[in-house]
This record gives structure tokens, sequence and C-alpha cells, in this order.
């Protein structure tokens, strides 16, 4: 199972547009988005990639309280099932323990991947390139118990830089 994690697109459609679609293209058959995520719009871009998918208010979503019956989208910690893999899914880095295969977090807008008991922890960094001139996301892969992570970053501060796509060792 390949999943798409993006996190923090804030008020940046054309880059999140572009995560999705490397991440559709890179097989991804599940996304998540990690909150803050601002705008209906992306919303809706996540609603049309026709891949299922599962997003958490951030702490910059409150006008889109109203719109949890027609996304999916949910308060924080939640919960839920992508085959066989329980996932935990917050904005804040609140409930970092591991009473989940997959821990996905948001809000600090640095990437980090760790495996920690069979657990996966792991924040896919910013996509609005705010705090740092980088916009940055993640496809993860389970494969019976291994854990596959690439990290795609695309530095914002280079005319047409494309995204880069790095597995990590954890």
């Amino acid at each position: 199972m390949k999943i798409g994690v993006v996190s923090d697109s804030h008020k940046k459609t054309k880059l999140l547009q572009s995560a999705l679609d490397i991440l559709k293209n890179d097989g991804a058959q599940f996304l998540v988005h990690a909150g803050d995520i601002v705008l209906e719009e992306s919303l809706q871009m996540l609603e049309d990639t026709g891949i299922a998918y599962q997003a958490v208010f951030g702490n910059n979503d409150f006008n889109l309280l109203s719109l949890a019956g027609r996304y999916n989208i949910a308060n924080e910690p939640h919960y839920f099932k992508i085959d066989n893999l329980s996932v935990k899914l917050m904005h804040y880095p609140y409930y970092l323990n591991g009473d989940s295969d997959l821990v996905v977090f948001g809000h600090t807008h640095y990437f980090e991947a760790e495996n920690k008991n069979s657990t996966l922890y792991i924040n896919p960094g910013e996509i609005c390139a705010r705090k740092k001139p980088v916009s940055e996301f993640a496809l993860i892969e389970k494969k019976d118990d291994t854990w596959n992570v690439f990290h795609y970053e695309k530095d914002m501060l280079k005319e047409n830089s494309k995204y880069i796509c790095k597995k990590v060792q954890i």
C-alpha cells in the first residue's frame, strides 16, 4: 500500500496540486493531509484526485469546520484504517504514542520519519514553503513488515526547480 502524505499547504494551491499530481503518478493509493489546509479549494483538489483520502483540521482551518460533512476531514486525533493498517492522523504533534501502525502529524513544517517499535511516525514537512524555502511531502509504502519512505522536496529559491525524491533510511 502506497500512501501520499502532505501537510501545511496553507494557501499554496499550485504547490499542493503539483504534489498531488506527483503522488498520483507515483502510485499513491491513499492520501493523507495533516492539516492547515486553509482553503476549500484544497479539499476539493484532494477530492478531485479520485484517490481515497483523509484529512484533519489544523490550527488555521477554523473556516473549514462546516465542511466536515462534505469532505473527509475530521478533528484530531483521528483514528482510521487503510486496509489492515491502523492510522492515527493529527495536526499538532501532541499524541505521539505507538497506539497505531502509522502516526501522521504536521504543524512543525519540518520533515521527520522514525520507525519505533513497529510504528512509523511521519511529518511530511510543509507544502507551503513558509518556514524555509523548501516545499516538501512524502510517499510511504508498507511492504510486509517494512516501511519505505520517500521524501520529495523542491528548492523554491532555484528558478524552474522540480521536486526531487529521495528514499529515506529509517
